[in-house]
């Protein structure tokens, strides 16, 4: 989950460099349709096979906005064991912080982008 080359790959971005609590790690979006774009996260927390968080500027694709100024919201992966396997809770969270002008846009394609993410981290697991 943590490691950088295979989150890129489900993901849909060749990041930089590895994630480290603490630091920025950007990339470049590989994913279809969004190949312009740039991709950053700052890391929070990574405790190794149980969670990761970071935070991030959720739907950010205006290259004409600065999106700096807002508050990021939280991602945060947890590993929970069920049964013979695992279990990965996603949630995120932080939308209320966003500008009213695109709080719902934000969350509602978010919801959108993350059911298909976890489509894609069950198959690379797969």
């Amino acid at each position: 989950m943590t490691d950088y080359r295979e989150f890129g790959q489900w993901f849909g971005c060749k990041l930089e460099g590895p994630f480290v609590a603490g630091k920025t790690v950007a990339g470049k979006l590989t994913y279809p349709g969004f190949e312009h774009m740039q991709w950053a996260v700052d890391v929070k927390k990574m405790e190794n096979e149980r969670s990761f968080s970071f935070t991030w500027h959720p739907y950010a694709i205006d290259p004409e906005m600065d999106y700096s100024k807002e508050t990021p919201t939280l991602v945060e992966f947890s590993l929970e064991a069920a049964g013979s396997g695992t279990h990965l809770v996603l949630s995120e969270s932080g939308f209320d912080k966003l500008p009213e002008n695109r709080r719902l846009e934000a969350f509602r394609m978010d919801e959108e982008g993350w059911i298909e993410q976890m489509e894609n981290i069950a198959k690379h697991a797969g």
